[in-house]
């Protein structure tokens, strides 16, 4: 039996929390205990149980449980951070998931919060910030920086020495030419070409 801290609470019933239990399970880390979502119309999702909605994120914190915010990120971070305030509010331990596909250089570093997903690459020297979403087969190369609440999309490339604000968004095959610096609360459409200023 496991314990309660490797029992872990989903926040966010959508479509994101699809493919988050996928990796979940196969990395085998978590036993999932259920999901809260104010929103959901099913009584379960692949099997798993809504518990209830973000109310209960105090009660399950008092007894143990880790957390991993499974809500989406496209245009804004806000639903993202809305909840990371309420479970820093109440001490929660905070998991952080990493596919046993995904490739991740033992020079990377990630903070907590964060999932990476199958067949993402994370080679020597990046670094991955708190609560981000690091998706199917995102490439992220040596030196590059990922601040908090981004959500590097499917197929995307972070080329070398790149540095991304917090709470910003790089859409699916999107190319990071080598050292582009992209601000806080961008969004980078799906396929785009960012070119550095490099001579």
């Amino acid at each position: 039996m496991k314990s309660k801290e490797n029992q872990i609470i989903l926040v966010g019933g959508g479509g994101h929390c699809i493919s988050c239990i996928d990796v979940i399970e196969q990395e085998n880390k978590y036993t999932i205990k259920g999901i809260l979502d104010e929103n959901s119309k099913q009584p379960e999702l692949l099997g798993y149980p809504i518990l209830g909605d973000d109310s209960l994120i105090e009660e399950y914190a008092k007894q143990g449980f880790s957390f991993l915010i499974t809500v989406g990120q496209i245009k804004s971070a806000s639903i993202r951070q809305k909840i990371a305030k309420q479970l820093k509010q109440h001490n929660a331990t905070i998991a952080t998931v990493v596919s046993p596909v995904a490739y991740v250089s033992k020079h990377a570093k990630i903070k907590k919060g964060t999932i990476v997903h199958h067949h993402a690459i994370l080679n020597a020297n990046a670094k991955i910030g708190e609560h981000c979403i690091i998706n199917t087969k995102a490439l992220i190369e040596h030196g590059a920086t990922i601040q908090d609440f981004c959500h590097i999309s499917t197929g995307a490339i972070v080329n070398g020495d790149c540095t991304i604000g917090a709470n910003s968004f790089i859409g699916s095959n999107s190319v990071l030419a080598q050292c582009v610096i992209i601000g806080e609360n961008q969004v980078i459409s799906a396929g785009k070409f960012v070119k550095n200023n490099l001579p």
